[in-house]
C-alpha cells in the first residue's frame, strides 16, 4: 500500500464500521489472506452477494480485486482509522 502505508506501520482499525468508497480497509480474500486495501466502489461478487472492489494504492505491485475479483461485504473485516506507527496520522 505504498506510498500511503509502509512495511511495519501499525494501524488502528474499527471492526464492523461502515465502509465508504475511498476508505482503507482490512479485508479477507477468498484464500484467507488478510490485507489492507482501498475500497474503490461497491460491487457484486460472482455469487451475487454485495461486496467491494478493492484496490492497492500502488497498482504496479500487490494483489487486489483486479486479480481476485470483488470481496464480499462480510469479508471486509474493519476500516482503518489511524496510523499509529511509524508516521502517526490519518490515512484516509
Amino acid at each position: 500500500m505504498t506510498p500511503t502505508l509502509r512495511p511495519g506501520d501499525r494501524l488502528l482499525v474499527r471492526y464492523g464500521a461502515e465502509v465508504a468508497a475511498g476508505a482503507l480497509v482490512l479485508a479477507r480474500f477468498a484464500d484467507g489472506t488478510l490485507a489492507v486495501k482501498r475500497a474503490a466502489r461497491p460491487a457484486t461478487t460472482p455469487s451475487g452477494r454485495p461486496g467491494w472492489f478493492l484496490l492497492s494504492d500502488n497498482p504496479d505491485e500487490g494483489v487486489d480485486s483486479r486479480h481476485r475479483g470483488p470481496v464480499g461485504a462480510e469479508d471486509v473485516v474493519a476500516v482503518v482509522r489511524l496510523r499509529l506507527w511509524s508516521r502517526p496520522g490519518r490515512v484516509g
